[in-house]
């Protein structure tokens, strides 16, 4: 039996011991997602964030686990404290003084590339403290699985006395545990060759008081883990593998109550392609009892590929489910440049289909759309925002950078052949240029994503996007919301609307190492600035949306216009999409033919 209390501020969970409260000794283990730094070196926080860490929950559904069983003895109650530093500031000294006052252990948890640096910084005043520090997560999963040798940066972080941890923690979290309380922590943990099994696992949980930090209450879960596809800039096929592991119907069913109990009813399912996950319909089915059968409030966003259409039954009951948004790996919509980056499952003449089907069970979609590939030049991309725009009923577009992050095939075959990469890991963030494009200039590239975002989120596409909303069934004050969330992230906060939130938190001290330390009237009074003139942008660009959203629920007309048009033969012939170029011409060719043989049949 585990009893979770919530202590000042974080979140703490005792593993119950039959030694008396006063013998017990206390090992307090600290789990923190670290953030990022943005171009001036301070941490990207705010007082809500958008995205909940899976990793997170994980690592504490684990560490309750070890409590529960008392992995460090009957006579060691094991506290766990989990933070988000997306939406909470990390005191480094509160942690030293918490440590030094019994034994513990700190786990930087999850840890992307752009997030390394952070990291790093986080336990540098802690390993100055003698407390035991372990950094896991994808990049350092990713270089051992694909890089020759152990990069530099990762030396340098074993050389501070800091333990990495590769691999995946199931079934391996109490033995670092114990090599911690015991003081024997070894530089590398490498487990990268033998990825567990998760079914019947511990169960991915945050307490609520956690939860809280994140925007609309949101937790997360993985499904399963691991993809089949061969995509060249993931780094998913290479950390969780190509052959999926999943977790059972009974297990989903368990997340689900528990975070019920609690008070939690949305969700992301993690799974990086849920369609691919062979236990997706008795999962689905459990959810739908819990929904129609017992009347549960359960609201989930998932990610799929770009043919779960073809998955029978599998949109109908994922809205039956809970799915109300549905994430989309969509890429590009020029097949030349899915080629090249190995994305042969994504096939452009089944996106419109793909996307309607969606909409009919009145699911909103977002879709991840890459720009940087071989092909692009500003002008290509202008052109294939405006075919979007015009020809696929796409609600919420996410524009990234293609950038070569460790652990997918990209960043190794640039490393191999020794191409130049920008060697700041800050960048990797997907909203940065970290290699050089054979078209583009740095600048050019960088100049043209950052205005893909106003050429998508103009006034009358937004108006588009809320007449197909409201006529799919989807509640167009929500709509405009999420609208207006993807527009202003990347426009007034110049972060990724995935890494925004609500009210940026800058603080003074908490800059990246080696920058100096502002004046602390300089630092204020910008900061002051920075945040008004923000506001002050902001409320314009609020205003116009709510006269749009004004506009579209007053007017009570059909609507209806070329995205929405049902799917047709004679599409492949009459729309951009598949005209703008050979490769979409050769698509469309192609489709046809699979189309005619099989009428023929």
């Amino acid at each position: 039996m585990v009893r979770v209390r919530a202590e000042n501020g974080p979140s703490g969970a005792d593993g119950v011991s039959s030694a008396p409260p006063a013998a017990r000794k206390v090992f307090s283990l600290f789990l923190i997602k670290p953030s990022h730094y943005d171009d001036d070196g301070y941490v990207i926080q705010w007082a809500k964030s958008s995205i909940p860490s899976n990793t997170l929950a994980a690592m504490y559904g684990l560490a309750l686990d070890c409590a529960e069983r008392r992995v460090l003895g009957d006579a060691v109650e094991i506290r766990i404290t989990a933070w988000d530093e997306t939406n909470t500031r990390i005191r480094p000294e509160r942690i030293i003084r918490a440590i030094q006052a019994g034994d513990g252990l700190v786990c930087l948890v999850g840890v992307q590339t752009n997030q390394f640096p952070r990291a790093v910084d986080l336990a540098r005043p802690l390993r100055a403290a003698g407390i035991p520090v372990c950094i896991g997560g994808f990049h350092v999963s990713g270089c051992l699985a694909m890089l020759p040798a152990i990069p530099p940066e990762m030396r340098d972080a074993m050389d501070l006395g800091i333990a990495l941890f590769a691999g995946e923690a199931e079934g391996r979290f109490e033995h670092l545990l114990q090599a911690a309380h015991a003081g024997r922590l070894e530089p590398l943990y490498n487990h990268m060759n033998d990825l567990p099994g998760i079914e019947g696992a511990p169960i991915p949980f945050l307490p609520a008081d956690v939860v809280r930090g994140t925007s609309g209450m949101r937790t997360s879960f993985d499904a399963g883990r691991g993809c089949p596809f061969l995509c060249s800039f993931c780094t998913i096929i290479n950390v969780q593998g190509r052959q999926s592991r999943t977790r059972s119907p009974d297990d989903i069913e368990h997340i689900v109550r528990t975070n019920l109990a609690q008070g939690i009813h949305n969700f992301f399912i993690t799974d990086d392609n849920l369609a691919r996950n062979q236990n997706w319909e008795a999962i689905f089915d459990r959810l739908i009892r819990l929904r129609e059968e017992e009347g549960q409030r359960i609201y989930i966003v998932a990610q799929v590929d770009t043919m779960c259409h073809k998955i029978k039954g599998f949109i109908e009951k994922a809205a039956r489910a809970g799915i109300n948004r549905i994430f989309i790996g969509l890429e590009n919509i020029n097949p030349d440049s899915l080629k090249e980056a190995r994305k042969g499952q994504n096939q452009i003449t089944e996106y419109r289909a793909l996307l309607q089907a969606w909409h009919r069970h009145g699911v909103l979609t977002y879709a991840a759309y890459i720009l940087g590939f071989p092909h692009d030049t500003p002008a290509s991309i202008e052109r294939d925002i405006r075919i979007i725009q015009r020809e696929l009923p796409i609600d919420i577009i996410e524009f990234f950078i293609l950038t070569p992050l460790p652990g997918s095939a990209d960043h190794q075959r640039l490393y191999l052949d020794g191409v130049e990469m920008e060697p700041d890991l800050n960048q990797y963030d997907l909203f940065h240029v970290t290699t050089h494009h054979p078209r583009m200039a740095d600048a050019e590239l960088l100049g043209i994503y950052r205005k893909a975002w106003e050429l998508y989120y103009t006034p009358e596409h937004v108006e588009t996007v809320l007449r197909r909303a409201k006529h799919w069934g989807y509640d167009p004050h929500n709509m405009m919301w999420k609208l207006l969330s993807f527009h202003a992230a990347p426009l007034l906060e110049n972060v990724h609307p995935l890494e925004g939130g609500i009210f940026r938190r800058k603080y003074r001290k908490d800059r990246r190492y080696g920058l100096p330390l502002e004046h602390p009237l300089v630092f204020y009074a910008r900061h002051a600035w920075e945040t008004c003139s923000k506001y002050a942008r902001f409320l314009p660009i609020y205003l116009r949306y709510r006269r749009t959203l004004k506009r579209v629920t007053r007017d009570h007309r059909p609507y209806t216009d070329v995205a929405m048009t049902p799917v047709d033969a004679a599409e492949f012939e009459r729309l951009e999409l598949f005209q703008s170029t050979e490769a979409a011409r050769t698509a469309a060719a192609k489709a046809q033919r699979r189309k005619a043989k099989s009428l023929s049949k």
